[in-house]
């Protein structure tokens, strides 16, 4: 099973933005920055939205996904990972999106909750493959 290194853990700690890459209908790929966190008891990459959105229905038509970041303290320093998408799901997703405010904007609930036109949804992505680099390395 591939996981994530537990010494690149930390980038889900710290206000990491990524990109998720998916694709349009017509293959073409779509890729945008996002929130990202992840279960590690689970080993899945944990993507918030809105049901509706551009991600949302690209997953749901394709699963297949990749997401890049890197340490906002050392961009040389990165993590990749291509994945699927195993879980489109609500449950939970209020909740999840309000712990990523509080890490990314320092609030204790998202403000844009009730001004969106669908329901909160967790993109859950099983990682297949995983490419780190840290410049310690060399």
């Amino acid at each position: 099973m591939t996981t994530i290194p537990e010494e690149f853990r930390d980038l889900f700690e710290k206000k990491t933005f990524a990109h998720l890459s998916t694709l349009l209908p017509d293959g073409t790929p779509h890729s945008v920055p996002v929130w990202i966190d992840y279960d590690a008891d689970e080993n899945r990459l944990l993507v918030n939205t809105v049901r509706g959105s551009r991600k949302e229905q690209n997953a749901r038509e394709t699963a297949h996904v990749a997401v890049s970041m890197t340490d906002p303290d050392d961009p040389y320093r990165f993590l990749t990972v291509r994945g699927e998408v195993v879980e489109l799901t609500e449950e939970g997703a209020v909740e999840h999106v309000n712990r990523l405010a509080k890490r990314y904007m320092g609030v204790e609930e998202y403000p844009r909750l009730g001004e969106e036109d669908g329901a909160r949804v967790m993109l859950r992505i099983r990682p297949n493959s995983v490419t780190t680099g840290d410049p310690g390395d060399d």
